[in-house]
């Protein structure tokens, strides 16, 4: 039987970060009945990343490590995503900004009929804590030029916490071609046009420090992905293969 729930961890150099970050999954998934498993993907860390998630699943079998010497948070997710064997995939920033009790709120039997749900600190009813105000308007911006050019109606593609099902995960990540950070607006873009039923859940989200997002140069970076994806449907690169 697979697992019900799989979390996929994108880590670069998250030495600092994960030892607390495994533990409280690991919390929580110890309340749940279901089987779950964690994957911590590490992309191309030079610290400890790898030693510490490859000892702490010595005692706790659960958690498993994959490795690649490339970089790229969407490479990284996509990876975790097409290696999960659980019913429901959920990806996680690591340094959890989101509180780990709210992944209940992303599966049955709290949300069902959705094929997708994805966190929101901008959906009304979300709270933000202690992100610099430049950041924030940043972001607005950007979102604002999804919504025009790829996913109209959702306040929020960018934050790091998403659950697909199972065939939805297999469907999406299996094309997903962007290895930077606007892999998110691409899955979604390609979930959009697929007819996926997105549902965007309010959460209290908490600032951390250390991202390492430019907020300048990542966001030019981005705005030309933007048009890359628009591009890309036209070439057909998110057909899906045709039957054998």
């Amino acid at each position: 039987m697979p697992p019900f729930l799989s979390i996929v961890i994108p880590a670069l150099n998250e030495s600092l970060r994960l030892p607390d970050t495994l533990a409280r999954l690991r919390d929580f998934l110890q309340q749940h009945d279901f089987d779950s498993e964690v994957l911590v993907v590490d992309n191309g860390s030079t610290d400890s990343t790898a030693a510490i998630t490859r000892e702490f699943g010595e005692t706790h079998p659960g958690f498993q490590l994959l490795r690649t010497e490339r970089r790229g948070k969407g490479l990284a997710v996509r990876m975790g995503m097409l290696a999960a064997a659980g019913e429901y995939r959920f990806f996680a920033d690591a340094d959890l900004s989101m509180p780990v009790d709210q992944i209940s709120r992303f599966i049955p039997p709290a949300l069902s009929g959705a094929d997708i749900a994805i966190a929101s600190r901008e959906a009304p009813g979300a709270v933000r804590y202690g992100e610099p105000a430049h950041r924030h308007w940043i972001g607005r911006g950007f979102n604002q030029l999804v919504r025009w050019m790829a996913v109209p109606g959702l306040h929020d593609t960018q934050c790091g916490f998403k659950c697909f099902r199972a065939e939805v995960a297999k469907d999406l990540f299996s094309v997903q071609r962007l290895d930077g950070w606007t892999f998110d607006v691409e899955v979604l873009f390609v979930a959009h046009r697929r007819g996926y039923r997105i549902v965007e859940l309010p959460i209290p989200w908490y600032y951390a420090s250390g991202s390492r997002v430019r907020p300048v140069h990542d966001s030019i970076a981005m705005l030309i992905d933007l048009f890359r994806i628009r591009a890309g449907w036209r070439r057909g690169w998110y057909a899906r293969p045709s039957p054998s």
